[in-house]
């Protein structure tokens, strides 16, 4: 039934759109995070081309007041999603004025870390109508603008330039203005304490980097390559940057990687980085991703679900070309590669085309990216650019679907473009002989290939090479391959090789060292001590907990070593130190109650969600009988981030597994807020 109203729902306003266009919205907003809640006023004006009986808006269980049409009051109706009015207008211009008030479910989240606030907005797909009245249609594009009033001392970002801020006694009123129009589902909101760093692009375009106060150390590393990220793209794409400014802000507990609103990406916390966190997980790739969609997805849409791929595979694909110009060739064809095999390996199960509105993300983004890459690789880059140059000239600000793009490869290539519709597009296979025939171009990826058929071979016959290839200047993946091809091969056979590979400082192959070693050798102890000290924090969480198995007579100088330390945002680091020094019986005993409530607290509300799973299954390696952890389980549940709230659904279903689990949770039940009792009682009421 969901299915069929959202049909419904896309004709309704297909049809709205043949009599009333709606051109300007600015709305007047005050949210309010004690009651997690949002109010204001909002001023519409739009075109009525033929009288229609209703005029709808989108608004998710919202109270309204004051409706005026061309400043008269009108009567209306409401529903649980719509806004519905039927007198008041007329042919020609008209404007519509009302105040409403609203305490959303979703797409407003309202997070904090213990101390200072945080509220935004995730309005994906057709959300925004949850906190703003606005269009769920994609279709129905609109100039916005944002006032926003919040307490002093924090910072609101919203869509487009802020055109001025004002004060009254207890509050600063941030204008925001966008230029041209937008899809409803690019409207933003964020409020926080943050720090403003301000770069200018080669064509003069304005960045403003956003970090909290805290992690202001971290704001090289996190914005690394920013500055040359916005300049490729706006050089390859041959159309400048269609906005007059372009914002990214990390907010906590983010539903995913990003999200690429107009002007304004927001992204999750998690790509927050120092110097060393940077191997680990940085943000480039997401940065180049969500500034792409400010072009594909933002500047043109698509029109439905099933042209989706022109958003996403496009900002997957020129999110890899932006890294190939900081990375290079290497990388960008290892990238391409590392799709393939995911592709390759999903397409058992993944049957429906990338032109389908229910295909998957992983067919949406990197099959779409492969899709584009094969393009480009048949007509070559100059026709493709041309192409990608007119189709966004032509259809700027505008909905399209996949032939508005094919159409403009037609007119410039004599490139069979049906065939290659109905072989990457419209089938569910994905070509893979051709895609690695395409990699096999790269010499990188084609002695990468050679290295891994040296796999079939018995150690003994391949030692040698392996060997010669770890002193080589051979990219890290083939580096990194080889240590992964010997893993099952006993040290004594294989030591010179590790000992090559440990001496590369490369992070990614000295980590598959980390990971190959099931059992640290005596003779290899001192050499695998110093991964303690590695570029990367995975592979210190690897190495100290190793280390701390294999060589217990030396596990408090390996704590005492690395006390101390914190990791990445999930505190990968500390809480799993924090877990060792509590299991080891005789270090520090007279800390140990300390050392389980800085434990126990990470896993509480406060923290975001990474840290406080993080902890709860620390905790529960320690002890799985421990009480104060159902508790935190429960309260999972509720949490706006779906990983999490998965997690503690998980964990409780297994807990039910155990004797005397399932009472402890049915006598919690009159203790419970009634949002976690509802959770719970779902648990204990299935089969």
């Amino acid at each position: 039934m969901k299915y069929v109203f959202l049909l419904l729902s896309g004709f309704c306003f297909a049809q709205q759109a043949q009599f009333v266009d709606f051109r300007t919205a600015h709305g007047d907003l005050v949210p309010d995070y004690a009651n997690r809640s949002i109010s204001g006023s909002a001023a519409y004006e739009f075109d009525v081309l033929k009288k229609p009986d209703t005029i709808r808006l989108d608004a998710h269980h919202m109270q309204f007041s004051d409706v005026k049409i061309n400043g008269k009051p009108v009567k209306f109706k409401t529903s649980a999603k719509e806004l519905k009015l039927f007198e008041g207008y007329k042919k020609g211009k008209n404007k519509l004025e009302f105040s409403y008030s609203a305490k959303p479910k979703q797409t407003l989240y309202f997070v904090t870390d213990g101390n200072d606030q945080q509220i935004w907005t995730q309005g994906q797909g057709k959300y925004t109508s949850h906190w703003f009245p606005s269009f769920d249609d994609v279709n129905e594009k609109v100039i916005f603008g944002l006032s926003v009033s919040y307490d002093k001392g924090y910072h609101v970002i919203s869509n487009g330039v802020l055109q001025s801020k004002s004060n009254s006694a207890s509050a600063e009123k941030w204008n925001y203005q966008m230029k041209r129009p937008m899809s409803s589902y690019l409207l933003m909101l964020a409020i926080g304490k943050f720090e403003k760093h301000e770069l200018k692009a080669a064509s003069g375009v304005p960045q403003h980097l956003y970090i909290e106060p805290e992690d202001t150390h971290k704001f090289e590393a996190t914005y690394r390559y920013s500055k040359e990220i916005f300049d490729y793209l706006e050089r390859e794409i041959q159309v400048a940057y269609p906005w007059e400014v372009y914002q990214q802000v990390p907010v906590r507990d983010f539903l995913y990687g990003g999200m690429e609103n107009t002007t304004a990406t927001l992204f999750t916390r998690d790509y927050v980085c120092d110097e060393i966190a940077f191997n680990d997980r940085n943000y480039v790739n997401v940065n180049g991703h969500e500034l792409a969609h400010q072009w594909f997805g933002d500047l043109v849409t698509a029109k439905t679900g099933k042209h989706h791929w022109l958003q996403e595979g496009f900002a997957t694909y020129y999110a890899l070309l932006a890294e190939r110009e900081v990375f290079g060739d290497d990388y960008f064809h290892y990238k391409l590669y590392d799709m393939a095999i995911n592709l390759q390996q999903a397409s058992k199960t993944d049957t429906i085309p990338i032109l389908n509105e229910k295909a998957s993300s992983l067919s949406f983004y990197q099959k779409g990216a492969w899709a584009l890459h094969i393009l480009r690789e048949n007509v070559g880059p100059d026709v493709f650019r041309q192409a990608v140059k007119t189709y966004l000239e032509k259809h700027q600000f505008k909905n399209v679907e996949t032939d508005d793009f094919l159409d403009e490869i037609t007119k410039l290539s004599k490139f069979d473009v049906k065939a290659y519709k109905k072989r990457w597009l419209e089938s569910a296979k994905f070509e893979v002989e051709e895609a690695i025939g395409l990699l096999r171009k790269s010499e990188f990826m084609k002695q990468f290939f050679e290295t891994a058929e040296m796999g079939d071979k018995a150690f003994a016959d391949t030692k040698s090479a392996f060997e010669n290839l770890m002193k080589s200047e051979a990219y890290f993946p083939i580096k990194e391959q080889i240590v992964y091809l010997a893993g099952n091969v006993a040290y004594a056979d294989k030591a010179e090789l590790i000992d090559l590979a440990m001496k590369t400082d490369q992070p990614d192959v000295r980590q598959a060292v980390a990971r190959t070693t099931k059992k640290i050798p005596v003779e290899f102890k001192s050499q695998y001590e110093t991964l303690l000290d590695d570029k990367s924090y995975i592979t210190q969480e690897i190495a100290l907990n190793a280390l701390c198995r294999d060589f217990q007579e030396n596990r408090h100088k390996y704590l005492d070593k690395m006390d101390g330390r914190i990791g990445m945002n999930d505190k990968n680091i500390r809480l799993l130190w924090l877990a060792l020094a509590l299991s080891s019986r005789d270090y520090r005993l007279e800390k140990k109650a300390a050392y389980y409530d800085e434990l126990l607290a990470y896993a509480q509300a406060g923290e975001e969600a990474s840290v406080r799973q993080n902890a709860i299954e620390k905790l529960l390696f320690l002890d799985k009988g421990d009480q104060n952890i159902l508790p935190l389980l429960i309260n999972a549940t509720v949490h706006h981030k779906w990983q999490f709230s998965k997690f503690g659904r998980d964990r409780i279903r297994e807990k039910l597994k155990l004797p005397n689990h399932r009472k402890f949770f049915e006598d919690l039940i009159p203790k419970l807020p009634e949002n976690e009792k509802t959770q719970l009682q779902r648990l204990l009421d299935e089969k």
